[in-house]
């Protein structure tokens, strides 16, 4: 098998042009159940929510209206369908505790927390097809995390996917079963995602922060890469 890419296709940048992907990967890492002092983490990132926002001035909050904005773009109802860090911060303000998966996963929670940006986790052990984010032709196949129910997106659609697999639908609402964080995974890659006010030098301050917890908690190698409008496409590494 030649060498797998990482894409985002023009057609994203041409209606988002200052959006910027951050894209860490780790691999050789030892996953499992978080101990104690992570999920105090996530409790404390939890607690930022809180300290920052209201059930009333949530959506005024520009990291969380930027994306608001972008899915009204799209003409995706916020009111059915939220981006996936609103989501997270609404609960965290109900105070409603994300329950611990375990430690790569909660990682990628606690780094969304803090920050108030998305942030999605692949396993990328079982990937055979090159990565991308585009526009959906709705043929592509959709099975989502807690489903056994296969799903078409719909055309137009900002999909990631692998080859015609959609691994996030709506760009970052929600993730499918196949590239689920188990605590087997040994290879992982993480998606943060920026648009205005978060700049490419946020997204990687942020990554570099994610970088830290991982080699903290579960060891292995890391290393991030960003892709923007000029620099669209990254290679992927081996899985091992």
């Amino acid at each position: 098998m030649g060498q797998l890419t990482y894409t985002i296709a023009q057609e994203v940048f041409d209606q988002f042009p200052e959006y910027v992907r951050g894209v860490v990967f780790a691999t050789r890492v030892q996953n499992g159940e978080s101990s104690p002092d992570l999920v105090k983490l996530l409790r404390a990132a939890e607690a930022s929510v809180r300290e920052q926002l209201t059930p009333e001035t949530i959506t005024a909050h520009p990291r969380i209206a930027a994306w608001r904005e972008a899915f009204r773009k799209q003409g995706i109802k916020t009111s059915e369908y939220r981006p996936s860090v609103e989501a997270m911060a609404r609960r965290a303000l109900r105070g409603q505790e994300l329950p611990s998966i375990n430690m790569l996963v909660d990682i990628g929670n606690i780094i969304s927390l803090r920050h108030l940006v998305p942030l999605g986790g692949h396993a990328i052990n079982v990937v055979t097809q090159d990565l991308a984010l585009r526009r959906a032709s709705g043929k592509e196949e959709f099975v989502p995390f807690g489903s056994d129910q296969m799903e078409h997106p719909a055309p137009g659609e900002i999909v990631f996917v692998e080859g015609n697999n959609v691994l996030t639908r709506r760009w970052i609402w929600r993730q499918a079963t196949r590239t689920l964080t188990l605590p087997s995974t040994a290879a992982i890659e993480f998606n943060i995602d920026g648009l205005p006010p978060v700049s490419r030098a946020d997204v990687g301050t942020i990554a570099g922060e994610l970088m830290e917890l991982v080699r903290q908690y579960c060891g292995g190698q890391g290393y991030s890469e960003a892709l923007w409008r000029e620099h669209p496409q990254i290679p992927l590494p081996p899985a091992s």
